[in-house]
């Protein structure tokens, strides 16, 4: 089975089309993204009409092409919206949001998680404590969860947070597979110690408890996001854990993604560079042997 792993890709529409195009060309069966979907920096307007316009009309290409799409909301994609996804994806055969769901393709399962460690950012719709003893990093603000009116805050969020799961519960509560060495894990939030959570301040901030979990339970790939600069700080974008490959592809300017052979466990990462992509989405491209390879026409 062939993949397409993606993430972050946060509205920008030249990376969805340039994913796109790449599974139809490369026969692949699948696209794989982990999640922040949409456009920051503005309004929820604006992204309930990227929802209902632009990924609607995407997701149905994809299933017009028969590719399946796996994907789920991340934390910077307000909870709100959740419904608007669960009814475009409820009409397409193709479409699936994995978030606290398995879902077996081919022989492999595949499992996801949206919940992401507590951040000092105020969006927390997403947000859970790592482990029972988690201690919070300094906040800027108070929290924010959606709702259908837009925000609203919460005074005291880390009494809150205390309240809810931790992602070391929320982990043991998914869905297992029949078979961990045939799975792939979607899980948006990096583990710690492997070099894949390091941020552009200088810290790491990845989650013990999927760390724990891997390390426990061996699926054969678990793929990750949410920190975009990591790669570029540790220079490291997958890491072994055991018999699980861990890959954290990043996600800056450019477009980058990996592409992953279940049946041979091979995997490769790939940097585009804007201009180069959107030349090829306008035709004026022509790709010859290696993806690494090109000539304008």
């Amino acid at each position: 089975m062939k993949l397409i792993f993606v993430t972050d890709l946060h509205g920008s529409k030249w990376k969805y089309d340039r994913i796109l195009k790449l599974a139809k060309e490369l026969e692949v069966d699948a696209v794989l993204n982990s999640g922040d979907l949409l456009p920051k920096g503005v309004t929820q307007a604006q992204q309930e009409e990227f929802i209902s316009g632009y990924l609607h009309n995407y997701f149905e290409q994809f299933e017009s092409a028969g590719i399946y799409y796996i994907y789920y909301p991340g934390n910077d994609d307000p909870a709100r919206f959740d419904p608007l996804f669960e009814k475009i994806t409820n009409k397409y055969s193709f479409i699936i949001d994995i978030a606290q769901r398995k879902v077996e393709l081919a022989g492999y399962e595949f499992v996801g998680m949206n919940w992401v460690v507590d951040y000092p950012f105020r969006i927390k719709d997403r947000c859970r404590m790592d482990t029972a003893d988690y201690e919070f990093q300094e906040q800027y603000g108070k929290g924010i969860l959606s709702d259908e009116y837009g925000w609203v805050e919460i005074d005291d969020w880390l009494s809150y947070a205390g309240t809810l799961p931790t992602i070391e519960d929320e982990l043991e509560k998914l869905v297992k597979p029949d078979n961990f060495s045939k799975s792939v894990y979607l899980l948006h939030m990096p583990p710690a110690y492997l070099g894949l959570d390091n941020c552009g301040i200088g810290i790491n901030i990845g989650s013990k408890a999927i760390y724990n979990f891997l390390k426990k339970n061996q699926p054969m790939f678990s793929v990750h996001g949410h920190i975009h600069e990591s790669p570029r700080v540790s220079g490291n974008w997958y890491a072994g854990l055991g018999d699980t490959v861990c890959i954290q592809p990043g996600q800056l300017e450019d477009l980058t993604y990996v592409t992953i052979d279940l049946s041979t466990k091979a995997f490769r990462r790939f940097e585009e560079k804007k201009m180069r992509a959107i030349l090829d989405l306008e035709g004026k491209i022509e790709w010859e042997g290696d993806l690494d390879e090109m000539r304008a026409i």
